[in-house]
């Protein structure tokens, strides 16, 4: 596979890219360029990338066009979607398999308190 994949922003109408965005998903980062008289480029690591959604209106899938939308622990893009792009679930496993490959080489883990049940016997406000 690849390890640089570049997209499109694109109108939802026909799919044409007549859009200044431009989404590139590397090995190590995700950089979304956007903007044509004031250019704004943000980057987010793949280790940061925790989640991918893949969206696809009835609109989009006429056009073939789909959202990718990456849950992250960045603090400037908590939620980073990348709109109206083609190959939609390409880009989505691309992401999915480069964040957890990211992660595994920084030996980043993400846990979750999933239903522990912590009680607070003494009042303190410190779970005993």
């Amino acid at each position: 596979m690849a390890t640089e994949l570049k997209e499109k922003k694109r109108w939802l109408f026909f799919g044409l890219p007549f859009t200044f965005t431009t989404y590139t998903v590397k090995e190590n980062v995700l950089t979304v360029n956007s903007g044509f008289l004031k250019k704004v480029e943000s980057d987010c690591y793949m280790y940061k990338i925790q989640d991918v959604e893949l969206v696809s209106t009835l609109f989009e899938r006429m056009f073939g066009l789909g959202t990718v939308i990456c849950y992250t622990g960045d603090t400037t893009d908590p939620k980073l979607p990348l709109t109206h792009i083609k190959n939609a679930r390409t880009v989505k496993d691309f992401i999915l398999e480069m964040s957890e490959a990211a992660r595994l080489k920084r030996r980043t883990v993400n846990t979750l308190n999933i239903g522990a049940d912590v009680t607070d016997l003494d009042g303190d406000g410190i779970p005993d």
